[in-house]
């Protein structure tokens, strides 16, 4: 199990927030801690530590008046560890060529290829005609309805009609090179793992998952090394780096010492 760190950008700045909360209207999201260092901060960090495969991710849209700050936010990052960092955020075809030549390692994906709720091949060749399949992940993150968990998309608030299951994971697996889930219903609330979504990961053996939301102590980590070799897991929230209380530097040391 490998760490992937993160850098989630709202409004111009380096966040954690609490996932279920984030809102286009009025650029709203309920925030768990805001940075006083910049992006590229971090991203230093974690090219100190050799920590390849996080990812930066946008969580302003498009039309959003912070979008252009969040962009120079995350282009400060990837010029701090060049192909070392993933990123995502209203990546589409017109754009992807644009973050891979300024430093990411890969382009995370949701919303364009989920288009009306539907999974839109079209736009998934598109993509991979441009970044190949070795430099695209998609980004399959979920929240539950009823008792299945809905790939979600327009950053976390709409629901697309699609489950996350093994079926669709082995349907999307010849198209990229691995897969970023997060929990969106316990992302940012340090409160444990979600234990259902975890069983639908570990089915799962052709690529690697990497899995946010919730991740709250060492014992959890042992657990997800546990059930599955193919899970990866970032963490936001819970780290000191980030105003938690679980330490960065002991997650480091336990993924390393256990890859």
């Amino acid at each position: 199990m490998e760490f992937r760190p993160c850098i989630d950008i709202h409004n111009g700045s380096v966040k954690q927030i609490v996932g279920g909360s984030l809102a286009d209207k009025d650029d709203f999201a309920e925030a768990n801690f805001i940075s006083e260092k910049g992006a590229e901060f971090f991203a230093q960090m974690y090219k100190g530590d050799n920590l390849k495969g996080g990812h930066i991710v946008i969580l302003n849209s498009r039309d959003s008046l912070y979008y252009e700050s969040s962009i120079n936010q995350a282009k400060k990052a990837l010029l701090a560890f060049p192909g070392g960092l993933q990123i995502g955020g209203g990546i589409n075809d017109k754009n992807a060529s644009e973050f891979l030549e300024a430093g990411a390692s890969h382009v995370i994906v949701t919303s364009f290829v989920f288009k009306n709720g539907e999974l839109n091949f079209n736009n998934l060749e598109k993509l991979v005609d441009i970044t190949g399949k070795e430099k695209l992940v998609l980004d399959l993150s979920c929240r539950k309805k009823e008792n299945d968990y809905f790939i979600v998309t327009d950053r976390w608030q709409k629901f697309t009609q699609m489950k996350l299951d093994n079926k669709i994971l082995d349907e999307l697996s010849g198209y990229c090179n691995e897969f970023l889930i997060h929990a969106v219903d316990v992302e940012g609330k340090s409160a444990g793992i979600d234990n259902n979504i975890i069983s639908i990961l570990a089915q799962h053996k052709k690529l690697p998952v990497t899995y946010a939301g919730g991740v709250s102590c060492i014992e959890e980590l042992e657990r997800l090394r546990g059930i599955s070799d193919n899970i990866n897991v970032t963490i936001g929230s819970s780290l000191d780096i980030f105003g938690g209380k679980l330490s960065y530097n002991k997650v480091v040391e336990f993924c390393k010492k256990n890859i």
